[in-house]
């Protein structure tokens, strides 16, 4: 009989090119298993439909994946013009359809509309909840559930190609953006639907797809090579302040005691999470400001225990 293999104690972030076809928590078990690590999550769902840039958190760096669920993301899609799904995308069923002779110059124009601060109401088929269960579950039933309009940012919108009847855009956006519904507003201001048959998330929190690995090119190298490519937990955090501590602060903080800190540089914010370094140079964790008390608490702090 053979043996399961054994599960390690990762730490570390995997930039996953998720394959079309699966789910991202299918894929996310997939590079677990291949890593053989105890513990893991994502960062931001991909529809199986979509592709891409998904981050995977393995062991401690889970502990920090919620600071990249704010961040901006980037994608390519591919609309096909004319057509109405129940979906948004390829995935549904054709429900209506309209004209797809439209113009560069029109289509330019409807994607220059959607630029900048703008409200969207989220699609039924999403991962919202309701109740507690998803907004997909309700509408594989038929049911419609009314959604609030949020406001998001569409900082671009490059046609990178046009051939009627279909369009490949680059969009870069703000969390909480749902790229389907983009495209039906697209079309919606220009007189027509639009369904989305491809998409692909090229970036998010700084991190680019060219930065990626695939399943497969994981799974044909050693698990050294695979371990290599494997990043810090405190990549997750680069975009907030650092700070430098010494012994005695680093210690407090692990014990859960706040420790005296005096802000030199007057820089920092009270109340805002910052990126903590010991002495050696090793990540401790978040911790917080407090100008003032002229102290710091731990926020999350990386588990060193094992050590």
């Amino acid at each position: 009989m053979n043996e399961k293999p054994k599960k390690r104690a990762l730490n570390g972030v995997l930039l996953l090119d998720k394959p079309v076809g699966i789910s991202s928590n299918t894929a996310l078990q997939q590079a677990r298993r291949l890593f053989r690590a105890e513990k893991a999550g994502h960062t931001g769902v991909l529809d199986p439909l979509a592709s891409g840039l998904l981050p995977v958190c393995f062991g401690e760096a889970t502990k920090f994946a919620q600071y990249l669920l704010d961040a901006d993301k980037a994608y390519t899609a591919t609309l096909k013009l004319g057509e109405a799904t129940t979906t948004g995308d390829a995935e549904g069923e054709i429900i209506d359809t309209a004209r797809a002779d439209i113009s560069r110059d029109e289509f330019q124009a409807a994607c220059a509309a959607l630029t900048g601060n703008i409200r969207q109401v989220p699609p039924m088929f999403s991962a919202l909840k309701h109740e507690g269960k998803p907004l997909y579950e309700y509408a594989r039933k038929g049911i419609v559930i009314e959604r609030k309009a949020r406001e998001i940012t569409i900082y671009h919108i490059e046609i990178k190609e046009f051939s009627v009847p279909e369009a490949v855009i680059d969009v870069r956006c703000s969390k909480g953006t749902y790229i389907r519904t983009l495209s039906e507003d697209i079309a919606k201001h220009i007189g027509t639907f639009a369904h989305l048959t491809a998409l692909r998330r090229t970036e998010t929190a700084g991190f680019r797809i060219e930065q990626t690995h695939t399943l497969d090119t994981l799974a044909a190298l050693s698990e050294s090579e695979r371990d290599g490519v494997l990043l810090p937990c405190d990549v997750l955090v680069q975009h907030l302040p650092r700070v430098d501590l010494d012994d005695e602060t680093a210690r407090k903080l692990r014990f859960g005691q706040a420790a005296a800190f005096h802000d030199v540089s007057g820089s920092l914010k009270s109340n805002a999470p910052l990126r903590a370094y010991d002495l050696r140079g090793e990540f401790v964790g978040l911790v917080e400001y407090f100008s003032h008390h002229q102290c710091l608490k731990a926020l999350r702090l990386m588990n060193t225990s094992g050590k």
